[in-house]
C-alpha cells in the first residue's frame, strides 16, 4: 500500500494571494502588519537555553552544592561537626551552628580564619562575608 505524503497545513490564517494584495491596494488597506504577524519567530536551543538556565538560578545552586562539599575537607572537624553552610546570597554564605556556645566559640575566634580559607578556594566575589546562625 502507498499513501500519498502528508502535507502538513500551515499555521495561522492563510497569506494573502495577488487577488487579495490587489483588492486591499484597492480599499487602502495595509497587509504588511498582518503579513508579518504571519512570520514564525522562533529560536534555536542555544539563544534560549542560557537565559534559561539564569532564570533557574542553577549556578548559584551549584555553588551553593561545591561550597557544602567543600567545607568539610577545607574547615576543622571540630567545626564541621556543628556548623554546616545553609545558603549563599548575594556573596554572603549563611551558617548554621547547633547551639550558643559554639556559636560564640566560632564568631569570636575562628570567624576570620574561616572566612579566608573560604576566599581563596573559592574567590573574594563568591563569598564576601559570613553569618552565623544557631538553628
Amino acid at each position: 500500500m502507498n499513501f500519498p505524503p502528508r502535507r502538513i497545513p500551515a499555521l495561522g490564517p492563510p497569506r494573502p494571494g495577488p487577488r487579495q494584495r490587489v483588492l486591499s491596494q484597492w480599499r487602502g488597506l495595509d497587509l504588511a502588519p498582518l503579513e508579518q504577524a504571519q512570520v514564525p519567530r522562533t529560536k534555536t536551543v542555544g539563544d534560549v537555553m542560557p537565559r534559561v538556565l539564569t532564570n533557574l538560578g542553577l549556578d548559584r545552586r551549584r555553588a551553593e552544592a561545591e561550597i557544602a562539599r567543600v567545607w568539610n575537607n577545607l574547615i576543622d572537624p571540630t567545626i564541621t561537626a556543628h556548623a554546616q553552610p545553609t545558603g549563599l546570597n548575594k556573596g554572603t554564605l549563611f551558617v548554621t551552628v547547633d547551639s550558643s556556645p559554639w556559636l560564640d566559640e566560632i564568631v569570636r575566634y575562628r570567624r576570620k580564619e574561616i572566612l579566608d580559607r573560604l576566599q581563596h578556594s573559592f574567590g573574594r566575589d563568591l563569598i564576601t562575608r559570613i553569618s552565623f546562625r544557631v538553628g
